[in-house]
């Protein structure tokens, strides 16, 4: 079963007996799921499993649901805003399926947009903190995808919730997408609500007021992912305007492939078909043939993807002279509550030192 197949049927979408006798397994399975993962945090919560402290500030980016919630343009905007201080800074991150040699698509993305970054991938988050402190001396580390990754200690965490699916059909993994239940947000001090730009003003207030319900003291930001421009080979760009101009052929292997899809029409893009893959695919010769084809037999001037299916396609679309391959650059940006997230991490700061 692939990512939008299950989605549609732990969603409900898909009816019938069958999906139904598959929830109901499902949601055995995550029944057990629910009661590890709350023995874990209750164990860490008395202090019965140890945490490992660094001289350094721990700034953990994290989610409480799998899939995209916008977590890698975030934890890019810390670091951004660390290094407008001059403060030491790592970004310390697990690296999902990276290659011995070789960085994954997220990590090569972090390397790419922070310039200067001491950039750890370490599935042992305490080892790759130690690292950051006794060998590059930093004073502040970034740690990506952190919330359930307890054993390090950290400072202040920060989680970030899609405003289009904030807790993951309200079920634990793998009846639905919550990796821990929402009471969890209880230990978080801050809530970045991503994609804000694609709900109503009222689904979005409803959504803050349960926040609150979980945890009144957070601070709770609003922000959206803005398309800036597409980017293709040696860094040539084409700007919004241009793009409004061309027929666009979209693929993704995302977490939200709808919330990439919805980005490109709320820009005002003619989208004339889109190719959707599972969360973190490997590209082959052959999908990126499939990827062309279809784009002929649609008349598209360019083929679009995110910046993370770019790294991973780039070598093997060089190939193709007739469509150009680009992908879309998001930047994010806060509609409210920046100053006071600003103002959170830097009094951690000044805490810790």
């Amino acid at each position: 079963m692939n990512q939008d197949d299950f989605r549609k049927l732990i969603s409900g979408q898909r009816e019938g007996l069958w999906p139904s006798i598959l929830r109901f397994l499902l949601l055995l399975v995550s029944m057990v799921y629910s009661a590890i993962i709350r023995t874990r945090n209750f164990l860490y919560n008395q202090g019965w499993l140890k945490r490992h402290h660094v001289e350094a500030a721990v700034i953990s980016i994290g989610n409480i649901t799998t899939g995209g919630t916008g977590k890698t343009p975030f934890v890019i905007w810390v670091y951004n805003f660390l290094r407008e201080k001059n403060i030491a800074c790592a970004i310390l991150t697990r690296g999902y399926k990276t290659k011995k040699g070789q960085l994954s698509d997220e990590p090569a993305i972090l390397a790419k947009s922070c310039p200067g970054a001491k950039l750890i991938v370490n599935p042992d988050r305490a080892a790759g903190a130690a690292k950051a402190v006794s060998q590059f001396g930093c004073k502040a580390i970034v740690m990506d995808d952190g919330f359930q990754h307890r054993r390090l200690a950290r400072d202040i965490d920060i989680v970030t919730i899609d405003a289009t699916c904030p807790f993951g059909y309200g079920r634990s993994l793998p009846a639905g997408l919550l990796r821990e239940p929402v009471s969890a947000l209880k230990r978080a001090q801050a809530v970045v609500i991503t994609r804000c730009d694609q709900i109503e003003e009222t689904q979005l207030a409803e959504l803050e007021n349960k926040l609150r319900l979980v945890n009144s003291e957070m601070v709770i930001a609003r922000s959206i992912h803005t398309p800036v421009f597409a980017k293709y080979l040696a860094n040539k760009e084409l700007n919004l305007e241009e793009l409004k101009g061309k027929n666009i052929f979209a693929f993704c292997g995302i977490g939200n492939p709808d919330a990439f899809l919805n980005t490109i029409k709320k820009a005002g893009l003619n989208l004339v078909g889109s190719k959707i893959y599972n969360d973190h695919h490997n590209y082959t010769i052959g999908d990126i043939d499939d990827i062309y084809e279809q784009a002929l037999y649609l008349k598209a001037d360019l083929v679009l993807s995110t910046q993370k299916d770019w790294t991973k396609t780039i070598l093997a679309a060089t190939g193709k002279k007739d469509i150009l391959f680009a992908y879309l650059a998001i930047e994010m940006k806060f509609t409210a509550g920046q100053s006071e997230l600003k103002q959170l991490i830097e009094e951690t700061l000044a805490g810790k030192s």
